[in-house]
């Protein structure tokens, strides 16, 4: 097979390995214990899972978006 035919090169694949990472570092970060009928649990509401999970999966989505759209040296 011939390498000039693929459309992304090492890089976009390691990219988008980082990225798709980065974005289940993301969920990780927003999942955590739930609140049930029988008693409420006020880390629903905690930093980590309401402002800074949804910007680590952003950057992660971004990066994948980057990722696709960089073109590999020749």
């Amino acid at each position: 097979m011939d390498k000039k035919n693929l459309a992304f090169g090492k890089t976009n694949f390691i990219l988008l390995a980082v990225g798709m990472a980065v974005v289940i570092l993301g969920f990780i970060l927003m999942s955590g214990g739930s609140t049930t009928a029988d008693s409420f649990n006020p880390d629903i509401f905690s930093p980590m899972r309401i402002k800074v999970a949804p910007v680590v999966t952003f950057i992660g989505f971004v990066s994948i978006v980057f990722a696709i759209i960089h073109k590999p040296k020749d």
